[in-house]
């Protein structure tokens, strides 16, 4: 089974696909879309790698794009548009992008960027070009192609070791796959409709809120961005049934206002994954509806599912081959031991990286990045760099990211970019990023910086320099600032991540902490209400580790 099959089997069916905004499309309507736009890739398309680069919110036209792109053969590429400058450009020229989509509200970040495409491959869906490009393809037939299943369907950038993102490539029959058993699991029906509000160029947006739905037959409410205002009120007016998140949006629409109707609507299930285990319980209480949080990756080799049964703070349970194992040598780690108030006491031994000596062969690969293939497989195991450990009955725990990985707001984000830019301020000698708790859910930002001789941190300065930096994406500013004379590090000079983790912004040197557009020092009043605010999330362990 693949996309181009689940769709093809919705090209002639006239119950509602798609609501956005005001307006409707029946199934028949959005496959004709896609068939367009399928015929005009193919029209366009030029030798090497059929790539389409897409840089959209969540809108109609990337509903209409990636369909096209499963019934053309064509792969698409997520651009990412929290990416900035030198750091955007190269995510479209490493994709070897023939053709790139975008809109009017993106256009200032690619100005001045040498992406490698011509002009009359460039498209905006806001012009008045872009219907007449689409204009001689209108009414196409379904492409006639040889299709491969296990061709690149889509490149979905996500972050590794190497400092800059790496693009997962996602076969057509994996998506697909993922869909309908995740449409199986959760018992989705014909009448079903679906919340598209995650960034469609984000892996869960299509795994488990396209394909599912797609697999099904059912509708999709689409919205251009998340709101947590906006979201009941939403779910009411489409008859929203099922809804897939990941990272904070649980916490998000539980800061809005409490009311007594809240459960009062349609919604039966959410399903995602780095939910904070606390909201987990009360959105389902507030609004109703069942919450299912997992643990995956974009790369698809690890799956851990919550049950029943699963204690306070573990991910869940995982299929036969993950084991926590030790990264230098392979082998697994011992089980975890918790104290009487469920400190982990064994944390050095017990702590390892996330992995599965069984689903290596399944690992698509990352585009034009042999290394990281090699390094995400080596041995024959498949590693997920993610941190953890296993208690005595089996149960999974997260234990944070490797140290140069920050995962802000259910994004990877690399520290190295960070830090060569923070490294560009005439004062900073040295700069480390490493990730911190956040209260809610995954991590902050952090930096530590070493002043050159005879300067001193001006914040105001700092903040300034900082709105300057055209690559700084949006989720990369830091939350906290250190200002050391001197960082730990090894006999070999490595700076101690590790460590400086530990210390968080619990240290003897003077700390900062972003301020609406700003940076203030951090003070012990602060350090109170930090402390206070994990606490009542149930989060405290996190920072006592």
């Amino acid at each position: 089974m693949t996309m181009r099959q689940l769709l093809l089997a919705r090209a002639n069916d006239d119950s509602p696909a798609l609501y956005f905004e005001d307006q409707t499309w029946t199934w028949r309507e959005v496959f004709q879309a896609c068939c367009d736009r399928a015929d005009a890739f193919l029209a366009w398309r030029r030798p090497g790698p059929f790539h389409v680069g897409v840089l959209l919110e969540n809108v109609p036209e990337y509903l209409f794009l990636s369909g096209a792109a499963a019934l053309s053969g064509a792969t698409l590429v997520g651009i990412n548009p929290t990416r900035r400058g030198a750091g955007l450009e190269r995510d479209v020229r490493h994709t070897d992008c023939q053709i790139l989509v975008t809109e009017d509200r993106h256009a200032s970040l690619l100005e001045g960027l040498d992406l490698g495409i011509p002009d009359d491959r460039r498209f905006d869906i806001a012009s008045p070009e872009w219907a007449e490009a689409l204009a001689g393809h209108r009414g196409a037939d379904t492409p006639e192609i040889e299709e491969d299943p296990n061709a690149t369907y889509m490149l979905i950038f996500t972050s590794g070791t190497t400092g800059e993102p790496k693009a997962a490539i996602c076969s057509s029959a994996r998506v697909a796959f993922g869909g309908r058993m995740l449409a199986q699991m959760r018992g989705l029906r014909s009448d079903d409709v679906g919340y598209l509000v995650m960034p469609l160029f984000h892996s869960n947006a299509h795994i488990a809120g396209i394909a599912p739905i797609l697999s099904v037959g059912g509708s999709w409410a689409m919205r251009r961005r998340f709101s947590a205002s906006g979201f009941l009120p939403d779910v009411r007016r489409y008859g929203v049934t099922y809804f897939n998140y990941v990272g904070k949006p649980l916490t998000y629409i539980l800061a809005t206002p409490a009311a007594d109707d809240d459960a009062e609507n349609p919604l039966r299930i959410a399903f995602g994954n780095e939910a904070a285990e606390q909201d987990i319980a009360r959105f389902a209480e507030r609004f109703g509806c069942d919450v299912i949080d997992a643990y995956g990756s974009t790369e698809g080799g690890i799956s851990i599912t919550r049950t029943p049964d699963t204690p306070s703070g573990a991910l869940g349970v995982a299929p036969p081959g993950t084991l926590i194992l030790d990264p230098e040598t392979g082998v697994e780690c011992p089980r975890a031991e918790f104290d009487e108030h469920g400190r982990i006491l064994n944390a050095d031994e017990a702590i390892g990286e996330i992995a599965n000596r069984e689903s290596a062969p399944q690992f698509e690969g990352y585009w034009r990045n042999d290394e990281a293939n090699v390094e995400r497989t080596r041995d024959g195991i498949y590693w997920s760099g993610d941190l953890g450990y296993r208690d005595a009955d089996g149960f999974f725990y997260f234990a944070g990211r490797n140290m140069d990985w920050l995962r802000v707001d259910g994004e990877n984000i690399a520290a190295g970019p960070i830090e060569r830019i923070l490294s560009r301020h005439p004062a900073v000698a040295l700069a480390a990023v490493y990730a911190v708790p956040n209260s809610d859910v995954g991590d902050d930002c952090m930096a530590s910086l070493i002043l050159r001789p005879g300067e001193e941190f001006d914040p105001t300065d700092f903040a300034t320099f900082l709105s300057k930096q055209a690559d700084l994406g949006t989720k990369m500013m830091p939350r906290y600032i250190r200002v050391a004379t001197e960082l730990p590090s090894t006999e070999t000079n490595k700076i101690l991540k590790r460590v400086l983790r530990e210390e968080r912004w619990e240290c003897e040197d003077p700390v900062w902490i972003r301020d609406g557009d700003g940076y203030r020092p951090l003070g012990s009043e602060d350090r109170g209400a930090i402390r206070s605010e994990f606490q009542s999330r149930g989060r405290l362990a996190e920072i006592e580790r």
